[in-house]
């Protein structure tokens, strides 16, 4: 008596979502950026309810206190108050909120102007629109990212909206330079000539066709651009050009704790910290995403 043959079930494909998952937890280090991310935003969300204290508080009999579990007053510092009474804690907590702000809008400002003036740009090669608007991001790439943000700045005058608009114009030529070189690569392809003879017009082509097979770099780049944005925001506060105080911020925090560098070091050490550990974090998480979205990357 013959046994029926086994047929073989092809396995399916895992979805998008999981390939990505499954590229991208080979790199550990953005794993560990990734669980970091995460818990920032979940602080910022949470702000108000984890952390101990009012941000702009005052007690005034606990100026300078150095972190302890110690109640002072009745009220307990863990890492200490800055020079006006402020619990530092809070403040930190708070100020994440507002770096992770100014990230999201600086990057989103960017990345939609960056990514229309790059279609643009692309589209257009060879005709006065390209030579425009890549001779414009060429000089702006001329100037040192922060002296532009200041410029800015000096423009506008100082505050922190003024702050994300200047931080936003100086990430704009990475983006537009991106977009273009990865929309020159996808106008050379089959598929975008096959869009043109089934009479697809410029903005299908554009906005359609071509911008959501640009989607991983941009994607990538956006990531890393959140810690830069972080960065340039801490030295505009340090200048005393980015949040005014009494404003939670980070490099407000450091500006205002510089002269006690020595006599305090929980009032400069701990904001700097917050400023590390989250740029880390994102450049981490960048760089996996660049690695499992690289398909030249993949084994």
């Amino acid at each position: 008596m013959s046994t029926p043959l086994a047929v073989a079930v092809p396995a399916t494909p895992p979805s998008p979502a999981a390939e990505l998952w499954r590229d991208f937890r080979r790199n550990r280090g953005a794993v560990v950026g990734l669980c970091v991310v995460v818990l920032l935003v979940l602080c910022a969300i949470f702000a108000n309810a984890i952390s101990p204290y009012d941000p702009s508080e005052q007690y005034r009999d606990a100026t300078l206190r150095a972190p302890s579990f110690v109640p002072v007053g009745g009220h307990v510092f863990l890492l200490g108050t800055d020079p006006v009474g402020r619990d530092v804690l809070s403040r930190l907590i708070h100020g994440t909120r507002l770096s992770l702000a100014i990230g999201l809008v600086s990057v989103g400002l960017s990345l939609a102007c960056g990514v229309l003036l790059g279609l643009i740009a692309g589209f257009y090669r060879g005709r006065a629109a390209e030579y425009v608007v890549m001779r414009s991001m060429d000089v702006m790439l001329a100037l040192p990212s922060l002296l532009l943000a200041v410029a800015v700045v000096a423009v506008l005058g100082p505050g922190l909206a003024n702050a994300m608009y200047a931080i936003a114009i100086v990430m704009l030529p990475h983006f537009v330079r991106l977009t273009r070189g990865a929309v020159l690569g996808e106008l050379a392809k089959d598929y975008v000539q096959a869009s043109r003879l089934a009479g697809a017009g410029t903005l299908r082509l554009m906005f359609d066709t071509v911008l959501p097979n640009c989607a991983a770099p941009l994607i990538v780049q956006a990531t890393l651009g959140f810690s830069s944005a972080i960065l340039d925001a801490a030295a505009l506060g340090f200048l005393g050009l980015g949040a005014q105080p009494p404003t939670p911020e980070w490099g407000s925090m450091l500006a205002s704790a510089l002269e006690f560098i020595q006599s305090a070091w929980w009032v400069v050490t701990l904001p700097g910290l917050a400023i590390l550990i989250t740029v880390l974090a994102f450049n981490l998480t960048g760089d996996g995403l660049r690695d499992a979205l690289d398909p030249k990357l993949k084994t």
